[in-house]
């Protein structure tokens, strides 16, 4: 068996989200309580309490699910269950990319959570709001979502943002190229085509500040060689030389996020069987059905979640 840990990104967030983990145990209540200190910030509570609108702010949803992510990591280890031990590797989606170098080793938690406010920030200062959209294309194949794309954009930027598994793709760019593309799609057989509830334009050209602000941020902070290897959004192969990961995270920020060939990879080259979801939500596990159905998927982000994953390694 050869396992591989995942983390999500932006829109996995929750209110609510690693309370339950602060209450259970004193590991999780640690990360949760370096972020806040991190950060100058009370994140645990906006994590905890809400109000939603807040949580779902860009600059606060990334360290947030980092943190929740890291949460489950430390946890585990207390338990015994260290990364490096029963993971191959590591993959996260956009900003889980952060939450599995960070459970990996290659940053400190505390920068990690800055780097995240900062490229939460950067991202959504990038363009103005309401200049930039996202969409859903569901039941296109990459190639037809950039046909899609390449058809709606009229000058304007429209790109594809995110291949998250067969037959969902996710665009971005300017606000009436992805208007347009919305019926351009469904005109080329799209089950649906849907605008995504986003502030910004991730993933795109329009990023390119927030490129550029991270590619500052990065050059200042320590980074070391991950635990086990990641595999890149942006190249869907395994890094671990630190200059490459930082750069692969500066091309990220405008750069498609490959989170099909990623997993293909891990459960072909990789010989990955196993993928294990660390952190708030499950969506990473659907997708790696939809994109391998003999792959074996687990969501831990709950104290009951880290029990039932316990023991299963234990019997």
């Amino acid at each position: 068996m050869k396992r591989a840990f995942t983390f999500p990104g932006q829109g996995s967030q929750a209110v609510g989200m690693g309370k339950d983990l602060a209450d259970a145990f004193p590991e999780a209540r640690a990360v949760f309580e370096e972020v806040d200190e991190a950060l100058g910030q009370n994140l645990s509570a906006i994590m905890f309490e809400g109000p939603d609108d807040v949580l779902r702010l860009t600059e606060n949803a990334q360290p947030a699910l980092m943190a929740a992510s890291v949460a489950v990591v430390r946890v585990l280890a207390s338990k015994g269950i260290s990364l490096s031990e029963h993971a191959a590797y590591v993959a996260g989606h956009s900003l889980g990319e952060y939450s599995a170098l960070c459970a990996a080793g290659t940053f400190s938690l505390a920068d990690t959570a800055r780097l995240l406010k900062t490229r939460g920030q950067a991202m959504q200062k990038a363009v103005p709001v309401g200049h930039g959209a996202m969409a859903a294309l569901i039941g296109l194949d990459l190639e037809a979502a950039r046909e899609v794309a390449t058809e709606a954009g009229q000058g304007d930027v429209c790109e594809v943002a995110n291949d998250n598994a067969p037959g969902q793709v996710v665009i971005s760019g300017a606000t009436p190229a992805i208007e347009r593309a919305l019926d351009i799609a469904k005109a080329k057989g799209a089950k649906r085509a849907l605008l995504l509830p986003v502030s910004a334009p991730f993933h795109c050209s329009l990023m390119q500040p927030a490129s550029e602000a991270m590619a500052q941020a990065l050059s200042e902070v320590d980074m070391q060689a991950p635990s086990v290897p990641l595999i890149a959004n942006v190249t869907a192969s395994s890094l671990t030389d630190p200059d490459e990961i930082r750069q692969s995270l500066v091309r990220q920020v405008t750069g498609v996020v490959r989170w099909t060939e990623s997993i293909e990879w891990l459960t072909g080259e990789g010989g990955v069987t196993h993928l294990a979801e660390l952190g708030t939500g499950k969506v990473l596990s659907g997708l790696a059905k939809r994109i391998n159905a003999d792959a074996t998927t687990a969501a831990i982000g709950t104290s009951a979640d880290i029990d039932a994953f316990v023991a299963q390694l234990s019997a």
